[in-house]
């Protein structure tokens, strides 16, 4: 008998050895995938939202190199009001992803052209590019945000982003790229601009975002993630202005919104449309926005789940073996 408890003490013993050698190994383990899983989805999503970024800006840039061409041609041909047409509409094709350019000119710096002249050249269809004289009282362009900040910095910028609706059927959500024109006397004679649309610059994400996702070497080690992603972009006050299906709220969180307004990059947790995500932003050059690549937590946990799932495995078979083995001796 006391042979019998002393071997039945001894393989207690030995399986409480092996149990805790065994959740040892496993949490140890677990911790050091994690922070290696961590480490790797961190640098992946730093590297997308860069990359986004880049080509975001560089065909920003393009459009900024275009629009300029555009506005110098209008400023060696302001004699008349129809040199001005014929200026604006000499280059329209330099870019097509431009939704338009315009001359917004000062308050009667045409006499016969009244109060208001502000020739648009502009995309109707596919067919190519059509005129419309777009100011008047109905739309007084001299009390429009983008035409008070020009006049007062006297520099190049991109506007905040704004709706415009008139007789014309241009309605839409735009930004535009502005520039103060100054005649040969040094006085200001325009505004010009280059318009965009912001279904154009959600498009453009979405071209971006599938590129990256369908590129093999950064979809290689899956680790059976989904690898899912989309990429928008915050005005510097936290709206979003460019999101995939326009679901996504103004930023409400401090930090965030301190970091963009300071144009810093960053990664947040958060919910967007009630689902935890990580959010990785950047600013975007050259213009007051940040770009986002947000994905949701728990795909970059499958991993996670699926080395639990094989460590308590492992945990298990491991003691039945070792129970197995001490029953026989």
């Amino acid at each position: 008998m006391t042979e019998s408890r002393s071997n039945r003490l001894s393989r207690n013993i030995s399986l409480l050895t092996v149990l805790a050698v065994l959740c040892c190994t496993a949490t140890l383990s677990f911790f050091t995938f994690r922070h290696v899983l961590n480490a790797e989805t961190h640098a992946r999503y730093v590297g997308i939202v860069n990359v986004v970024s880049e080509e975001l800006a560089k065909t920003i840039r393009g459009m900024e190199m275009n629009a300029m061409n555009v506005f110098d041609e209008v400023g060696k041909h302001m004699d008349s009001p129809e040199a001005v047409i014929g200026a604006l509409k000499s280059k329209t094709s330099l870019n097509p992803d431009v939704r338009g350019y315009f001359a917004a000119f000062e308050p009667d710096y045409y006499p016969k052209e009244g109060r208001w002249f502000e020739p648009y050249v502009h995309q109707r269809d596919t067919t190519g590019f059509e005129v419309s004289m777009v100011g008047s009282a109905r739309h007084d362009y001299f009390k429009s945000g983008w035409y008070v900040r020009a006049k007062s910095t006297n520099s190049s910028f991109w506007s905040d982003p704004y709706y415009y609706q008139d007789d014309t059927g241009l309605k839409g959500h735009y930004c535009t790229y502005v520039k103060p024109i100054f005649d040969v006397s040094g006085r200001l004679a325009c505004v010009c601009g280059a318009d965009i649309t912001l279904e154009w610059l959600v498009g453009e994400l979405q071209r971006i975002d599938n590129r990256k996702k369908n590129d093999a070497l950064l979809n290689s080690y899956r680790m059976f993630r989904e690898l899912d992603f989309y990429t928008v972009i915050f005005n510097s006050d936290g709206t979003c202005i460019a999101h995939p299906d326009s679901k996504f709220g103004a930023l409400k969180d401090a930090n965030i919104l301190s970091d963009m307004a300071q144009r810093q990059s960053g990664t947040a947790k958060m919910e967007v449309n009630g689902i935890p995500s990580i959010i990785y932003y950047k600013p975007l050059e050259s213009i007051d926005w940040s770009v986002a690549v947000i994905v949701a937590e728990h795909d970059t946990h499958k991993p996670l789940m699926l080395l639990v799932l094989a460590l308590s495995l492992m945990v298990v078979l491991g003691l039945a073996i070792t129970w197995y083995v001490l029953s026989k001796k």
